[in-house]
């Protein structure tokens, strides 16, 4: 069985509970595999990083096979604007920076029997383009920090670096642990360019924050909310608070 989200943002839960804390977020157009349901439930897989988690039945829409076949094999075309909607019928449904809208054709989405009008500006797949990446973090600056959060309205760390890459044209992992296990590693911060990963851990040596290096010593990252702040081999430094609020542990090269 596969699925489809077709809301704003579906939040996407670690266990199945309404009390359980929000892992991730769908987008508009994310698709999915089903791996598991209950009466209230249903746990999935997506399909753009195979991020395993739970999602509320309600806001559930299947898709068959074929059309699941038909998305996942044909390019993505994304959302540009940080808030645009799509039109069914007489009904709008509001959309974030980055939202899917798979297999659109003369600025129409069709999914099932339900179709989608769809007139904004719009991003298609192309070559991966480092130079891209400020520019769309930028988009995301003073974003209100969001455990799980993945859009201009609440983010998190992690989900920022994916969807500022994602709209760059290059697929990462949703969490910063595994987003530090891509790409070469360089051995000082002054090597790092623009657009690099930069990954910082805690006591115990875990990788617990990510940020996008800006060059010139300083990053934009998700802390509190999508802000810059100095960078430096001992890690991320806040001026308004005045000292070390993120010890560094290594910068890639995902490119």
């Amino acid at each position: 069985m596969y699925g489809i989200c077709l809301l704003s943002q579906i939040p996407a839960r670690k266990d199945a509970s309404d009390k359980s804390e929000m892992v991730s977020q769908l987008l508009f157009g994310d698709v999915y595999s089903v791996l598991e349901t209950t009466e209230k439930w249903i746990k999935i897989r997506t399909h753009f990083d195979a991020y395993e988690c739970w999602i509320c039945a309600k806001q559930h829409t299947t898709l068959s096979e074929k059309e699941f076949k038909e998305i996942t094999s044909a390019p993505y075309s994304l959302s540009n604007e940080l808030v645009q909607v799509v039109q069914e019928n007489q009904e709008f449904i509001p959309i974030v920076l980055g939202s899917a809208l798979p297999l659109l054709k003369n600025k129409k989405m069709t999914v099932g029997d339900r179709t989608f009008l769809f007139d904004g500006s719009l991003l298609q797949a192309a070559q991966p383009d480092k130079r891209k990446i400020l520019e769309y973090a930028f988009m995301y600056l003073n974003s209100p920090y969001l455990w799980g959060g993945k859009s201009p309205f609440g983010i998190d760390c992690s989900g920022f670096t994916q969807m500022v890459y994602k709209l760059s044209n290059v697929i990462i992992p949703r969490d910063a642990y595994q987003q530090a296990e891509l790409g070469t590693s360089y051995s000082f911060v002054e090597e790092a360019q623009a657009g690099d990963l930069a990954f910082f851990d805690n006591e115990a040596g875990k990788i617990v924050h990510v940020g996008i290096v800006m060059g010139n010593g300083q990053i934009i990252h998700a802390s509190g909310k999508v802000r810059i702040d100095n960078l430096d081999h001992q890690g991320i430094f806040n001026k308004e608070m005045n000292q070390y609020t993120h010890r560094l542990r290594i910068i890639k090269n995902l490119f």
